[in-house]
Parts: structure tokens; C-alpha cells; sequence
């Protein structure tokens, strides 16, 4: 697993250098079906992560390679998930709150996940049975790593202590919901003191993750490429993804795509 990994974050910095090529021109941005956005720099890193992920001899399912058939793919015992570029309405508004999403899947469940942050330079990493990790000037770490453990052992464990924070929640900069508030509104009876933080693509997990928010809740449509990476680091860290209605783990490679509601908590 860790040297499956390694090679996840090895290419999740090549993705990003894709990605920031676009990000640093006028580029253009095209609308899928769904009407959410697309561009060249979605494409570009796709391509970058499969072509390298492809000598694991795992299958790979990316939001831009989706149209494999669920007979083929409820098969699989091991694979990758990714979601080249998960925050496109951020990268299109350039506010840097976008990131690269890789997942190491064994049947319904991440197991391991990378997410990097291209504009920041910052890293996640989180490993099932061996803890979740956040690391900085990634670019320049890799020169001098030649492994995950190197890597790892030039990192912050997570969560992190924050201390004298409020209890607080996060929730998506793009797609709040009526749902979403009076969740919130039910959590101020608790917490009165209670701070809200909003940001993009899969950094509310990292939120989580790091110990900077309390919960996420989030009753609004996503897909199983958007979490899965920040649902192998939250829970190596400590927290729990589950499914709003069930309150099971929330669970992967389904027919539908599409995520059930969930809530992230610490």
C-alpha cells in the first residue's frame, strides 16, 4: 500500500504542474452535460494520472474516464479513484481552493489518499492503520524523498492540535443548502460560540482531517471521485465519514456514482 502511494503522490505533483499551466493563462471553460465546468487543465491532469498510475496494473476510475460499466467495474477487488482536478468552480474563479484527488480503493472503502493542492504547494496524505499527514513545500520535499516514509517522516501527524478554537463547521463555498443551515441551526443549540468556515473541493475534509473544524455536513449533491481521497485521510485521522441517513461508512463503487448525503465529525 505505502509504495502504491508513493507513486500516487509522485504523479499528484505532476498533475498539478498541469493543472497550474492552464491556471497561469486566459484559458477557456466548457460546460459538461450537467452544466458543471471543464477545461483543458481537468483533461490535462487526467490524462497525466492515468498514464502513470497505469504500471500499478490497478483500474482506474477518474471523473474524466467515468463511462466504465458497473458489471465490469462491481468486480474489482482493488482500485484507483481519482478526480483530477475537484474544484473547478474554484480553479475557474482563481481563488486556489482546488486539488487533486487520488484514492487507493479496496472494495467499498478507501483505503489510502492523496490530496494535493497545486497553488499552496501543500499535501495530505492519509493511510488506513497508519495515520493521516499534512506536508508543505511538496515541490522541493520530493528532491530529497525517495519514499514514502521519507516523506512522512518530514511531515506534521494530523490532527493537529488547535487549541482556543470555537466548535466549528464547515461546509462548501459553492453549494450550501437550506438542509445544510438548519443543520447548523441545530448545532448553535449546543454550540452558541459556535464558527463557521467555508471553503472549496475536497479542503473541508482536510479541515477535518487537520482538526481546524469539528464536522462537515454536507447535504448537497456529490460524487464518489470528490471524497473519496479526504474520506482515507479523515479517517486515518481520527474522524468519521458516514452516511447522513444510515450512519454507516459511507461506501463506494455503487451503480449510481452519486454520494448519499454525509456528515464528516471528529
Amino acid at each position: 500500500m505505502q509504495k502504491l502511494l508513493w507513486e500516487a503522490v509522485k504523479v499528484s505533483v505532476v498533475a498539478g504542474k498541469a493543472i497550474l499551466d492552464v491556471y497561469n493563462t486566459e484559458f477557456e471553460v466548457q460546460n459538461k452535460s450537467d452544466d458543471s465546468p471543464l477545461t483543458e487543465a481537468d483533461m490535462n491532469s487526467h490524462h497525466a494520472i492515468a498514464a502513470a498510475l497505469e504500471s500499478t496494473g490497478l483500474p482506474i476510475l477518474s471523473e474524466e474516464g467515468r463511462d466504465i460499466a458497473y458489471e465490469e467495474r462491481s468486480e474489482w477487488k482493488a482500485y484507483w479513484l481519482i478526480d483530477p482536478l475537484d474544484g473547478t468552480k474554484e480553479f475557474v474563479n482563481r481563488n486556489g481552493e482546488f486539488t487533486v484527488n487520488i484514492a487507493l480503493m479496496e472494495g467499498e472503502f478507501p483505503i489510502a489518499g492523496v490530496i494535493y493542492i497545486p497553488v499552496s504547494d501543500e499535501m495530505f496524505v492519509g493511510l488506513q492503520d497508519k495515520g493521516s499527514y499534512k506536508c508543505s513545500d511538496i515541490r522541493s520535499l520530493l528532491q530529497s524523498c525517495h519514499s514514502l516514509h521519507d516523506l512522512i517522516t518530514n511531515s506534521i501527524p494530523l490532527p493537529a492540535k488547535v487549541l482556543g478554537r470555537p466548535y466549528t463547521v464547515v461546509c462548501s463555498r459553492s453549494h450550501m443548502s437550506p438542509e445544510t443551515e438548519a443543520y447548523i441551526d441545530e448545532l448553535k443549540t449546543d454550540h452558541p460560540d459556535l464558527d463557521y468556515a467555508s471553503r472549496g473541493s475536497s479542503l473541508k475534509l482536510c479541515m477535518v482531517a487537520e482538526g481546524k473544524a469539528d464536522v462537515y455536513p454536507r447535504f448537497a449533491p456529490t460524487m464518489e471521485w470528490d471524497t473519496a481521497a479526504g474520506q482515507a485521510i479523515a479517517e486515518a485521522s481520527g474522524a468519521t465519514v458516514v452516511n447522513a441517513h444510515t450512519k454507516q461508512r459511507l461506501n463506494y463503487n455503487k451503480e449510481n456514482l452519486l454520494n448519499e448525503w454525509f456528515i464528516v465529525r471528529r
